[in-house]
């Protein structure tokens, strides 16, 4: 079953669209780097519609059923979107069942780019292709839009499945049980509604709201956006004063969403999108809530930080000429924190 409308990890909202800004895209399977960039008429910054939907199902009469070995992951530590299904790979155990390919963090003319030689990258161990963007032809030769990471890539039947960051989640985290090596579930039945409203109520305010500060071509457009940003981490803040992950006691898909903003934030979303009205070190409850996730086991090693301020500093050229990549802060999500103040925790099979 797929994704209910709403929880995607990238989406337009309805206001008309005009070209401001050159981008890299894929038109008609030809790489171009003048077509158009989304922003509005009102200089806000618009996520474009994913365009692979499909769905793997435990359920071996499926098109695409959950086998082992069968599914291979193409991901950028520096993306947000691609990193929260690393985070649920690591935490269902899924790393011996979905190879992965890690594409190089500094995104040039060419786009996402497979460099084996840097630390931290890997190459397409799968297609052997030397640019992303050949995989998505591979699929589709004539495919248009942007190339964009997490992509799910089925190697029997050399096409991919998806390329939607919310629903290669939940797939991993509900179609993978009979090959996971961790029986446990980000998205509990008697939760579900909960856990889906959640993370449609953080997408549009923090998780694409960064992108809507940084990218914002007016200054009512920034400020539109840092506000609802911070209107939305000052309620939180205040939810996690009382609970211990956004849907209560239990640890769920909803907070892998926020892990992957708040993980970035003090690091580039405070600095180079401009959205420096507080950093996260300054909210106590949403501080010691990022360290529990981060040291959930196996997450710290999905968290490469080295790659998230490469890409962010160096690719955005328009808003980081000099592509300076600044040395700090100084973080530290590895002490100690005070969540277990709290009811609920982690699943048994995370407790370390």
């Amino acid at each position: 079953m797929k994704d209910p409308e709403g929880t995607r990890g990238n989406r337009t909202t309805k206001t008309e669209t005009t070209l401001h800004r050159t981008m890299r895209i894929l038109v008609d399977g030809e790489w171009q780097t003048d077509a158009y960039e989304t922003t509005n008429d009102e200089g806000e910054f618009e996520r474009q519609t994913t365009t692979f939907r499909e769905w793997v199902e435990a359920d071996e009469d499926a098109e695409f059923p959950s086998e082992s070995g069968r599914y291979h992951l193409y991901v950028s530590y520096a993306c947000p979107w691609a990193h929260r299904t690393l985070v649920t790979r690591a935490l269902k155990g899924l790393e011996d069942a979905i190879s992965v390919s890690i594409v190089d963090p500094y995104r040039r003319d060419d786009g996402w780019e497979f460099s084996p030689e840097r630390s931290g990258c890997t190459a397409d161990t799968v297609n052997g292709t030397e640019y992303l963007r050949d995989v998505y032809t591979e699929a589709d030769p004539e495919f248009t839009g942007r190339v964009t990471v997490p992509v799910l890539w089925d190697k029997r039947k050399e096409t991919i499945v998806n390329n939607e960051s919310a629903d290669i989640m939940r797939m991993l985290d509900t179609a993978f049980d009979s090959v996971a090596e961790r029986d446990v579930t980000f998205y509990p039945e008697a939760y579900r509604g909960e856990v889906d409203e959640t993370i449609e109520a953080i997408y549009e305010p923090v998780n694409n709201g960064v992108y809507r500060a940084g990218f914002a071509d007016t200054q009512s457009a920034y400020e539109t956006a840092v506000t609802e940003l911070f209107d939305a981490l000052d309620h939180w803040e205040t939810v996690l004063a009382d609970q211990r992950y956004l849907v209560g006691e239990k640890l769920t898909e909803a907070d892998f969403a926020m892990f992957t903003t708040l993980v970035r934030f003090d690091a580039v979303y405070a600095t180079h999108f401009k959205c420096n009205l507080r950093r996260i070190t300054d909210y106590p409850n949403m501080r010691n809530y990022l360290k529990e996730l981060y040291q959930l086991p196996g997450v710290a090693e999905t968290v490469r930080m080295d790659h998230i301020k490469e890409h962010y500093y160096r690719s955005h050229t328009d808003i980081n000429p000099k592509q300076i990549v600044p040395k700090g802060p100084e973080l530290d999500f590895e002490n100690e924190h005070d969540r277990e103040r709290l009811a609920g925790g982690p699943p048994k099979e995370l407790r370390q």
